[in-house]
C-alpha cells in the first residue's frame, strides 16, 4: 500500500485514521478506507468528488476531516498533497487550466508557443562543452545502450532510429521483456561502452537504477533530462539538458526531441563516411519508399558497364 505521508517529523495522515478509528462512524470508516487505498487519488480530489467517489455527503466528508483533528477536509487535502507535491503537480496545473475555459484554438497556440519557448530556453542554456563529450562519447562507445521507460521510451526509440545509421552496435534497451531484460542486456556492457539514459518528471526509477548499474559496471552514462538536481545528473558522465515545462501535460517532448535531433545531426557531422553510410540506409530501406523501386532501376542502369 502506498504510504499516506506527511512532513517529516510529523504525523502522517494514516497515523491519524489509526488514532481516530475506534471513534470513526460507519461513513467516516467507510471515507477512511479509501483514503488508505488511496491516497494518491484522494489527494488529487475536491470533496465533492470524493463524497461521490465513495457514496457519501459531502458534509459527510467534511466530518470526516474534522474527527481527523482538521479543521476542514480542505486543510485535510493540502496535508496529504504534502507528501506527493512532485507526483501532483502537473494533475494540480491541469485541474486549474481546464478550469479556464479556453478554445480548442487556444488550446493549439498555447501548446505550440510552450513548445516554441522550451527549445529556445534549452538553446540559450546549452553547454557546448558538454556537447562536444556527449558526441565524443557516441563516438568512442563500442556499444551504446539507450534507456527511457514510461514516455521517455519513445524518445529513447528515436535516438536509437537516429543514431543506427553511424553507429554500428546502438541497442534499445526498453522492450516487452520490460527493465529486467534491459537490465540482464546491460549486464554485459564494459568499461568503452555507453549507456544513454533519458528521464523527465516525474521520473521513473528504472531508468535511474539502470543508469546507476552502468555506472557501476564502468559504462560511461550521458543522461538526456531536465536540470542539475535530476537523479539522473549524479550518475551521469556527461548530462543534456531539456526546458520541459508545460500547462497541459507533465512535460513538453518537443524540446527533448529537439536535443536528441541535434545530438545525432552532430554526431552524423563527425562520422567519417557518412553520407555513404547514408546512402547505404536509403538504399536499403528503397523498395518500402514511395516512387523507390524506379530509383533503384535507375540506380542499377547507371551502375551497368
Amino acid at each position: 500500500m502506498t504510504p499516506v505521508v506527511s512532513p517529516a517529523g510529523g504525523t502522517t495522515v494514516a497515523q491519524r485514521i489509526a488514532q481516530a478509528l475506534p471513534r470513526l462512524t460507519r461513513s467516516h470508516r467507510q471515507v477512511a478506507d479509501h483514503v488508505l487505498a488511496h491516497p494518491l487519488q484522494v489527494a488529487t480530489l475536491p470533496i465533492d468528488e470524493l463524497a461521490a467517489t465513495v457514496g457519501v455527503s459531502v458534509a459527510t466528508a467534511n466530518r470526516f476531516a474534522r474527527a481527523l483533528g482538521f479543521e476542514g477536509y480542505a486543510t485535510f487535502r493540502a496535508e496529504l498533497v504534502r507528501g506527493f507535491e512532485p507526483l501532483l503537480a502537473p494533475v494540480e496545473q491541469l485541474r486549474g487550466n481546464l478550469a479556464q475555459p479556453s478554445t480548442v484554438a487556444e488550446v493549439f497556440a498555447t501548446a505550440l508557443e510552450e513548445s516554441h519557448r522550451n527549445i529556445e530556453a534549452t538553446r540559450r542554456a546549452l553547454d557546448h562543452g558538454a556537447c562536444e563529450v556527449a558526441v565524443q562519447s557516441v563516438r568512442d562507445a563500442n556499444t551504446i545502450y539507450i534507456v527511457g521507460y514510461g514516455a521517455s521510451a519513445w524518445l529513447a526509440g528515436l535516438l536509437q532510429h537516429g543514431l543506427d545509421a553511424y553507429c554500428p552496435d546502438v541497442r534499445l534497451l526498453p522492450g516487452v521483456g520490460g527493465v529486467t531484460h534491459g537490465a540482464r542486456t546491460l549486464s554485459r556492457g564494459k568499461p568503452g561502452d555507453l549507456l544513454v539514459a533519458i528521464g523527465f518528471p516525474r521520473y521513473l526509477t528504472d531508468t535511474v537504477t539502470l543508469a546507476g548499474i552502468a555506472r557501476a559496471q564502468g559504462v560511461r552514462v550521458l543522461a538526456l533530462t531536465d536540470k542539475p538536481s535530476s537523479p539522473l545528473a549524479p550518475l551521469a558522465d556527461v548530462a543534456l539538458y531539456a526546458q520541459t515545462g508545460t500547462r497541459y501535460r507533465p512535460n513538453c517532448e518537443t524540446s527533448a526531441l529537439a536535443v536528441i535531433e541535434a545530438l545525432t545531426s552532430a554526431v552524423a557531422l563527425c562520422t567519417p563516411g557518412a553520407f555513404q553510410l547514408a546512402g547505404k540506409v536509403v538504399e536499403s530501406v528503397m523498395p518500402w519508399l514511395h516512387g523507390g523501386q524506379g530509383l533503384r532501376e535507375t540506380s542499377r542502369t547507371s551502375q551497368d558497364p
